[in-house]
């Protein structure tokens, strides 16, 4: 069993460390701008820093449902690759938020376009497993025949 989950599990803890590392950004940025907790506004510079990261914290349940649907009723293999594509988009997404608003378009664009490939994936296998174990059709034999 492990060696058919094993790659999801490291990219899994590849994304919480990544969602770590955006918390201690915003941590630093605190200290850097004098913002307390609970407060939420302040400089720009701050404000991109803290939207980027609670974005990012948005979406991560989303991909983490994505990424392990796609993986084990699809290919584990593909799932762990669009996996590492989305945390390297959210990274540039982070650290161009950081820099201006404009700079996390072209990230956050091709890292929502990662996540609606996961969707597609994991839909489409999971109509898979269903058609063929309870309906008895196997959609994959039907199109290569």
């Amino acid at each position: 069993m492990l060696d058919q989950i094993h790659w999801l599990a490291a990219v899994t803890v590849l994304g919480v460390l990544e969602q770590a590392y955006f918390f201690l950004q915003v941590i630093y940025a605190r200290r850097l701008f004098g913002i307390s907790p609970p407060k939420i506004s302040g400089p720009p510079e701050f404000e991109r820093i803290f939207r980027a990261q609670v974005n990012s914290s948005e979406y991560f349940p989303i991909f983490l449902v994505l990424l392990w649907q796609a993986g084990l009723f699809f290919h584990q293999g593909l799932a762990a690759a669009l996996g590492l594509l989305y945390l390297c988009g959210r990274y540039c997404y982070f650290m161009g938020y950081k820099t201006s608003s404009s700079a996390r378009l072209t990230p956050m664009y091709f890292s929502a376009g990662v996540l609606w490939i996961l969707i597609a994936v994991s839909a489409l296998s999971i109509l898979h497993f269903f058609l063929s174990h309870y309906v008895g059709l196997n959609i994959l034999q039907l199109l290569t025949a």
